[in-house]
């Protein structure tokens, strides 16, 4: 197994850093403080600074200005952006505008991948479902109406909802296909709610009544939902990644100068064995989500499908990045629980990435199926 990085995927990771370089997690209060929102937008002028490093077409073609590379080039980038909490929609617009290309019709990627590519328009996914714990596509129905498709349902905890020009909305039919909507923000029959993450961020309840989409707006082939919401999965385990990293950095360094008994704490070998197992599960981490991308970078078959690759890498995501923080706000004692210091923002962003998409149990029941359904030997 090679895990060696090309040429391509590691330049964009050292652009990644540089932009990422002075991103400070304390830039917006913290979510401890504020009774709603720690912001009402993103931070535009990152996403400004990512649109001019081309780290926003990174997944694009060349015809739309886009660099062609793959989903691992798009986890090492997202790897980075959550070692300093970056508040920017860089997953859910690259994954969208990803899905559009391989998946949409000629007006719609000509309409939109462009622009995304240069930032000009963002765009974001519904993947949660109804509740949270239920399938996304089963949240909202679709029906047709002429040239035009009829939805109604309702999406919770749409990421950057209230700041996106576009959602996608997974539909279900009546004949049991699920559709790729593209779905404007200001729209007839669209209701966004307000809704607040555990990381302090807004999110949106997505409300549709009898919203009227345009064919030309709707991605009809079969596997274009499949195909997004593993990459969203698998983005969102190099976030729990990244930010795992960093909080088992800060625990180091703390460990390293805080003293007890005339000694550093790091010496004590019930920390040192926590710190070992910690770094034990983000090398686990690393190496499941490493295969996860490449299958699905590579459409290379397997003993399961892409899917169960995924599920593995997002198991160890969940469990992974919770026991991190855990680890870390323990070995720090109160100071983790300062306000006035970052570890408690990491963990809330930790809480919120376990959850995403699914958390772990939900990740092994799929396995479970699909172990059933493709009896391996």
């Amino acid at each position: 197994m090679d895990f060696t990085f090309t040429e391509e995927q590691q330049a964009a990771a050292e652009a990644a850093r540089g932009v990422f370089a002075g991103v400070a997690p304390d830039a917006v209060p913290s979510p401890s403080l504020v009774p709603g929102a720690v912001a009402e937008d993103f931070d535009r002028a990152l996403w400004a600074r990512l649109a001019e490093a081309d780290l926003l077409s990174l997944l694009l073609d060349a015809e739309y200005g886009g660099a062609g590379l793959d989903a691992v080039a798009l986890c090492l980038v997202l790897r980075e952006s959550a070692k300093g909490l970056a508040r920017v929609p860089l997953l859910e617009t690259c994954a969208a505008a990803a899905v559009i290309q391989a998946y949409g019709g000629a007006e719609s990627r000509s309409a939109l991948l462009a622009r995304a590519g240069r930032g000009e328009v963002v765009l974001t996914v519904a993947a949660n479902g109804r509740t949270g714990h239920d399938p996304a596509e089963l949240a909202v129905s679709a029906r047709q109406d002429g040239a035009d498709w009829i939805l109604d349902g309702v999406q919770t905890a749409v990421p950057w909802a209230h700041n996106a020009d576009f959602v996608l909305v997974p539909a279900r039919t009546a004949a049991d296909r699920t559709l790729l909507a593209v779905v404007p923000r200001v729209h007839d029959g669209v209701v966004l709610g307000e809704q607040i993450s555990t990381t302090g961020e807004r999110l949106g309840e997505l409300r549709l009544e009898s919203a009227r989409i345009a064919a030309r707006d709707v991605v009809e082939a079969d596997g274009a939902w499949e195909w997004l919401r593993e990459l969203l999965a698998t983005g969102t385990c190099a976030l729990a990644l990244g930010l795992g990293e960093r909080v088992l950095g800060m625990t180091s360094e703390y460990a390293g100068k805080r003293e007890q008994f005339g000694h550093p704490i790091a010496t004590f070998q019930a920390v040192a064995v926590q710190a070992a197992d910690r770094y034990i599960d983000l090398r686990a981490m690393e190496a499941t989500l490493w295969q996860a991308a490449w299958r699905i970078a590579s459409g290379a078959p397997g003993a399961l499908p892409a899917s169960g690759d995924v599920a593995v890498a997002k198991v160890w995501a969940s469990e992974g990045v919770r026991r991190v923080v855990q680890t870390a706000q323990h070995l720090h004692g109160g100071f983790g629980a300062d306000v006035e210091y970052p570890l408690h923002r990491y963990h809330a962003w930790a809480k919120h990435l376990e959850l995403s998409l699914g958390p772990a149990a939900a990740h092994e029941e799929a396995l479970g199926d699909l172990l059933a359904a493709h009896p391996l030997g």
